[in-house]
């Protein structure tokens, strides 16, 4: 299982730095929680409207043959552990919760794919062997 970070799953569908790299880790398969990296961008200007479109479009594309953790409850318990162990926000400790929970708490032989380094450190920490975008 390789899950990926809601972060780094934005650079599928904006053309970015790690954009290449990360399309051929995608061939292994899609596992994540939610995303709102597009949003943020067209907030913040750096994706204009246009851009924004196609962002949108190459999710759903995107979200249709991904697998999503959907089990909240789960989600929850495991994420309020991970900020009281590793120095991660709310919204880390929810996609690495996430990734626990999709491999039923076995995350050794499991891949996390991440850009941020507090997330990556923690998922590491956690036993997934996180994969660089670069």
């Amino acid at each position: 299982m390789r899950y990926w970070d809601a972060s780094v799953l934005v650079c599928l569908c904006v053309e970015e730095a790690d954009t290449a790299p990360a399309r051929r880790l995608v061939a292994g398969g899609v596992v994540t929680w939610s995303v709102s990296a597009i949003e943020r961008r067209s907030r913040d200007g750096s994706l204009d409207a246009s851009g924004r479109t196609a962002a949108r479009l190459a999710l759903t594309e995107l979200m249709a043959a991904w697998i999503e953790i959907s089990a909240l409850a789960a989600v929850r318990e495991r994420a309020r552990r991970l900020v009281a162990t590793h120095a991660l926000r709310a919204a880390g400790a929810m996609q690495l919760a996430a990734a626990l929970v999709a491999v039923s708490d076995r995350p050794q032989g499991h891949d996390f794919v991440c850009a941020d380094g507090r997330l990556r450190e923690a998922a590491s920490r956690e036993g997934f062997h996180v994969l660089p975008t670069r």
